[in-house]
């Protein structure tokens, strides 16, 4: 169960690193359908999985002058309060209500990057675009 869970892991931030979205979007599924945890649990399992990404990336980004620390302080912060909130309206809320808000959440997602990549140019015009 353990080298599933790390080959999952991998799989899905490749998949969050390339098409750009974020990691939870495919944890959370993949630990209810594939590993069978509850809604909850895998929400704060995503959660917690997220932290030695984001520490690696900041710690990278900050050696290409790439990090505002006042900004990431103020993001941190207000982070720590919208989990906490966010945990105690998880846990008063049913399972099947939960999980129905994560598929909105999900649709919300997959609408946002449609309209992106429709609204987007192409970064190389293909050969027969005249210009």
């Amino acid at each position: 169960m353990e080298i599933l869970a790390a080959v999952l892991g991998f799989l899905g931030g490749v998949l969050a690193g390339l098409f750009g979205v974020g990691g939870g979007i495919l944890f959370v599924p993949t630990l209810v359908l594939v590993l069978g945890l509850g809604q909850v649990h895998a929400e704060a399992t995503s959660l917690l999985a997220i932290l030695p990404a984001v520490v690696a990336g900041a710690w990278r980004q900050q050696r290409y002058g790439n990090v505002d620390w006042r900004a990431a302080l103020l993001l941190g912060l207000g982070s720590i309060a919208g989990v906490a909130g966010g945990v105690e309206l998880a846990k008063a809320l049913p399972e099947d209500v939960l999980r129905r808000l994560f598929a909105v959440f999900m649709l919300a997602v997959a609408a946002s990057l449609a309209w992106r990549a429709v609204r987007m140019k192409p970064a190389y015009p293909r050969a027969d675009d005249s210009a």
